[in-house]
């Protein structure tokens, strides 16, 4: 597995509170060859992941074909909670060809079809899947002829005919990023792709990527569990205009206080491996969700809610994308995009989060080595 948006956290873990909807969904992606004017202002409710607008929360899909606890979710609830967040003003869904692999994205095809020209669908290429199969074979895969392929079968699964928002899930070692640009280049010439980003990538890679054909957005992990990009990557963005989408922003669900000593994982979920989740890291991580707490009862609302508004506030071109196979948690985190703090709260909140220095690693090492990765140079 790779990014993890959260889910998971029973239903009994996890205070369920009701926030209202964000603005009305509306439409946001004119079809493939349409024009659009960009504008540097958004709409109430709304971001701007560089030129391209959307809710200020999205939807993470990838556990809607199995859950962390390896469970697999019923389809036609999944596709109730893929249309009421639509609802519910979400215009942002976030899939990639590796969850499933291939499956989310039948999903959330099939899902969104009611809504489609009113959304922004994003997806993810870049590892080595064989495209007949499914089948994950070994490591990365960014050669343009083969993002190409790849395009083409995301659309049929997609039941679109075109991508809002197309990332690099990790980069190639082995392909300059100046051929994978490329390769955008003509997908979009095409009207196949709109918009690009990159996810987890090298920041030198990042500068050469967006010099090439500007990028609009990058996901990475970033939560109050990991702050790693607080360091370079999001003054890379606001320098270059870059958008910021944060995966797995509830930290697998830790966040919600869906985790305590007691916890116990199934065999195949990521977290079991994940040593921030280990015994003898979890009573100094746990401050965290105290303070969540705290701060819950203080604006009366949920833990949850408290950590996805504290993505918010940090910068306005920040849109986290949490994900859920449960409806009362994907109404829960939509109504975070109604919570605000004022300036002093966001200084005293800010400073509470600074003072836990979190334990243990973000990631099994086996999938944090494809993470800051550079591509190499062009020859």
């Amino acid at each position: 597995m790779t990014d993890l948006p959260s889910n998971a956290a029973s239903p009994h873990r996890r205070q369920i509170l009701f926030g209202a909807a964000v603005a009305g969904a509306a439409p946001l992606v004119a079809p493939a060859g349409a024009q659009a004017v960009a504008s540097n202002i958004s709409r109430p409710g709304r971001r701007k992941l560089g030129t391209l607008e959307v809710s200020a929360v999205g939807i993470g899909v990838q556990n809607m074909s199995r859950t962390y606890q390896t469970t697999i979710p019923s389809r036609p609830e999944m596709h109730n909670i893929i249309r009421k967040a639509f609802d519910n003003g979400v215009t942002f869904y976030d899939a990639a060809e590796a969850y499933g692999p291939h499956e989310v994205e039948r999903i959330l095809g099939e899902g969104v079809q009611p809504f489609r020209d009113q959304i922004v669908i994003a997806t993810k290429f870049g590892w080595n899947i064989d495209q007949a199969t499914g089948q994950r074979l070994p490591g990365l895969n960014s050669r343009p002829n083969h993002i190409k392929v790849v395009v083409d079968n995301m659309l049929k699964r997609l039941r679109t005919d075109r991508i809002d928002l197309l990332y690099q899930h990790r980069v190639d070692p082995a392909v300059p990023i100046e051929d994978v640009a490329g390769a955008i280049k003509d997908l979009k010439q095409q009207g196949k792709v709109l918009h690009w980003g990159l996810c987890e990538m090298g920041l030198n890679t990042l500068r050469r990527a967006h010099k090439e054909l500007p990028v609009s957005a990058v996901q990475s992990e970033y939560s109050m569990l990991w702050r790693g990009p607080e360091t370079e990557v999001l003054g890379v963005c606001e320098e270059l205009g870059i958008g910021f989408v944060p995966w797995s922003p509830l930290g697998v669900g830790f966040l919600t206080g869906a985790i305590d000593e007691r916890t116990a994982y199934a065999d195949g979920d990521i977290r079991k491996g994940e040593t921030r989740f280990a015994r003898e890291n979890l009573p100094n991580n746990l401050k965290l969700v105290a303070l969540l707490k705290t701060w819950a009862e203080r604006k009366q609302t949920a833990p949850g809610q408290i950590a996805l508004a504290w993505l918010l506030a940090q910068k306005p071109w920040i849109v986290p994308i949490p994900g859920t196979t449960q409806m009362a948690h994907m109404l829960e985190n939509t109504g975070a995009a109604n919570l605000t703090f004022t300036a002093a709260e966001r200084t005293e909140l800010n400073a509470a989060v600074a003072a836990v220095a979190v334990q243990g690693a973000r990631l099994p090492e086996g999938v944090l080595r494809f993470s800051n990765v550079e591509a190499p140079v062009k020859g």
